[in-house]
């Protein structure tokens, strides 16, 4: 889907967005625009900024067929700044284990950053095609998150591999990712890696806290909910996932709060990305975390007017404007998490972008 150009914007200031999204899409039908969609992406906070619109035109082609990946060759000279930094990180994950630990939290994920500045503006469709290229399976995306007060273009660009959730017609289905390992590229060491997460106490905790929310939050307007008995594993070129597949059946499609953004809203953020219990978890994150994720671990999609439509969770991703990126990723944290590990899970999903970007090394 390629969104050109404005129609309209949707609301102001904090959501929530379905219902004035629902407002602009009448609207626009109501002006003569043919099959208006609305498009964009959410900021990680409830309360957080978002970038919603009505374009004035979509083209839509079917998947393409890409060839082999090239390797990107750049002339540009990067400047690496981690926030916080590793041992910062590395305090962060000892301080959510301890709230754990005095029963104040179950789970909490905690982000870090790497801000790569460039001696020359980055190329975000090129950025875009690697990305989709090298992770044909993933919700590929680049979003014009410009607010007000920039001094450049902010685009939110990445590769997701995880679904909040999808509408079509009365069929809802969502795919949490929670409970991760590294990829290797070593199938011996990859059977092995994918043996151990499969019988992780740990991670498979951190999967069925993440599945059970979601099933809860799709049975308030599902019935026929499917939701798998455990999790099975999936890859991605940089790392292995448990996974859960949950689908329903809308009872009332016509229902505006059952739209497909409506329903992102229920669910948004989900443990994969925030933590359990939720309100407790944001707060942890807002206290030690050193920085804004901005729209990392937010959503990312479309929705039309008769409520169709998919959102992604916004990880693998990054926020560039003119010379900078800002490259986030997160690890779900519990009791008996290590901090190391945390370090190594959050480098190794760092890859994503960093390869996209000619720069496997820098993680």
């Amino acid at each position: 889907m390629l969104a050109d150009g404005v129609h309209s914007r949707v609301g102001a200031g904090p959501g929530p967005w379905a219902a004035a999204a629902a407002r602009e899409l009448e609207a626009a039908a109501a002006a003569g625009l043919p099959d208006p969609v609305v498009v964009g992406a959410v900021g990680f906070r409830p309360e957080a900024r978002a970038s919603l619109v009505v374009p004035a035109v979509v083209r839509r082609a079917g998947a393409p067929e890409y060839l082999p990946v090239p390797v990107p060759r750049t002339a540009a000279r990067w400047r690496v700044r981690p926030l916080p930094r590793p041992e910062g990180y590395a305090d962060g994950v000892r301080r959510a284990v301890d709230l754990i630990r005095d029963d104040r939290l179950r789970k909490v994920v905690l982000a870090r950053c790497l801000e790569l500045t460039a001696d020359a503006p980055v190329r975000v469709p090129s950025l875009l095609t690697r990305l989709a290229r090298a992770n044909p399976a993933a919700y590929a995306f680049a979003a014009d998150v410009t607010a007000p007060g920039d001094s450049a273009f902010r685009t939110v660009v990445g590769a997701s591999p995880e679904l909040l959730v999808a509408r079509r017609g009365t069929t809802v289905s969502a795919n949490p990712l929670a409970g991760s390992a590294p990829r290797s590229g070593d199938e011996a060491v990859d059977r092995e890696r994918i043996a151990r997460l499969r019988g992780s106490a740990k991670d498979l905790g951190e999967h069925a806290h993440t599945a059970a929310q979601v099933a809860e939050v799709l049975g308030r307007f599902c019935t026929d909910l499917d939701v798998p008995s455990g999790p099975e594993v999936v890859g991605t070129p940089t790392m292995w996932h448990l996974s859960s597949r949950i689908t329903g059946r809308l009872r009332d499609a016509e229902d505006p709060a059952s739209s497909s953004l409506a329903l992102a809203e229920a669910l948004h953020p989900t443990p994969a990305v925030g933590g359990v219990p939720t309100a407790e978890a944001l707060d942890a994150i807002a206290g030690i975390e050193p920085e804004d994720r901005g729209y990392y671990a937010g959503t990312v999609g479309w929705n039309a007017l008769n409520g169709d439509g998919e959102w992604a969770v916004t990880i693998r991703s990054a926020e560039v404007s003119d010379r900078t990126v800002r490259v986030f990723a997160g690890a779900g944290v519990v009791a008996d998490s290590r901090p190391e590990a945390e370090l190594a899970e959050t480098t190794a999903k760092f890859r994503t972008l960093l390869e996209a970007l000619g720069l496997a090394d820098v993680a």
